[in-house]
């Protein structure tokens, strides 16, 4: 007979939509993750509130936590780690070490890799933007660090800056480093975070520096707009070429696009907006499941937009950001698809066995 349960690999938004999702199924959901507390990047990286309504992470994920940690059908396995997988679909063999480096092995119908995503590293950059040299210039996760404590000042003095300037795709969408790809969720991101700093600092003026601004859906109007139009945000269609020190301040250097003219502005802070790529985890799983990556990096799926769950070996599945950039609702969504076609996966298999 198949094995009637899944694993899930992975406890942020994907993973725990799909470990819900399971449970909920009638299956039974091991839910295996690697860091001490539940909640993944949103929660590690102790983001403020989420785009783009600008709700508080915490009261927000709440509900999800909750259903998860109290589900009867949830085994949840925190500082643990997947070392290797055998079998296949309806048999897979999977050995989990714990923190304490003790070995387990399970017997699963079926795995979710849900591993999400790391932060662009903006000192690849050769430090054109000089992260690792001035203390002002700090990234989004840097911010929404600030912001979950309540305040954004200026690291180097602690003061409040009178001029922030965001730069957007950082780490994204350069082919000179090898991220074709357009991280998806950084514009938005830097339109919340600019709307925050406006109300936590009416005076300050917030310039974001762009080659495009790509809003999709409803952020158009959440938060685009309203950055501009109700908060007074400056979006500079332009590219910064560098940043050097001057004085007490930061030389922001690059051009104008639209005016198709040099531009040299000072600000008191800098925000990179960094972009995403596969996480070490996702690497590692690509690895211990034998799942192809996509030309990107991140792991590779078989079903097109049709499909977008459904990895090339049989029997393992992919939900959220370790398919690829995604935003918090398109992991949500693939968490529960993931949930939906595992469970599906088993029950044919069932019927098959019994017939």
């Amino acid at each position: 007979m198949p094995k009637d349960s899944v694993l899930i690999v992975g406890g942020g938004p994907a993973g725990l939509e799909a470990a819900r999702g399971v449970a909920d199924l009638g299956k039974k959901a091991i839910l295996v993750e690697a860091r001490d507390e539940l909640g993944g990047t949103p929660y590690a990286s102790s983001y403020a509130t989420l785009t783009p309504d600008l709700r508080d992470t915490e009261e927000e994920m709440a509900g999800l936590l909750g259903d998860v940690r109290k589900h009867p059908l949830v085994d949840l396995r925190l500082g643990t780690r997947v070392v290797k997988s055998e079998g296949r679909e309806g048999e897979f063999r999977v050995t989990l070490a714990g923190a304490d480096g003790a070995q387990v092995e399970e017997e699963v119908g079926a795995v979710i890799i849900a591993t999400g995503f790391q932060h662009f590293d903006p000192g690849r950059e050769t430090q054109m933007y000089g992260y690792y040299e001035y203390d002002d210039v700090i990234t989004l996760v840097d911010a929404e660090k600030m912001m979950k404590q309540g305040k954004i000042v200026r690291p180097s003095t602690g003061e409040p800056p009178e001029r922030v300037a965001f730069i957007q795709c950082v780490g994204s969408r350069d082919r000179q480093i090898g991220n074709k790809y357009c991280s998806k969720v950084c514009c938005g991101i830097a339109s919340k975070q600019s709307i925050e700093i406006k109300r936590m600092l009416p005076n300050a003026k917030v310039f974001i520096f762009y080659i495009d601004m790509r809003m999709y859906g409803f952020w158009e109007d959440q938060i685009y707009w309203k950055a501009q139009e109700e908060y007074k945000v400056n979006y500079v269609r332009g590219i910064v070429t560098e940043i050097i020190r001057k004085g007490d301040r930061l030389l922001v250097k690059g051009e104008d696009t639209t005016m198709g003219r040099p531009v040299e502005v000072l600000m008191d802070m800098v925000i990179l907006s960094v972009g995403m790529e596969p996480s070490r985890g996702t690497i590692e799983m690509s690895r211990i499941f034998n799942i192809p990556r996509e030309d990107h990096g991140f792991l590779a799926t078989q079903g097109g937009p049709l499909d977008t769950v459904s990895t090339p070996v049989p029997g393992i599945f992919v939900a959220g950001a370790a398919a690829g950039p995604k935003d918090l609702e398109d992991s949500i969504s693939m968490g529960g698809a993931a949930a939906m076609k595992a469970v599906a996966l088993l029950n044919r298999l069932q019927r098959v066995s019994v017939g």
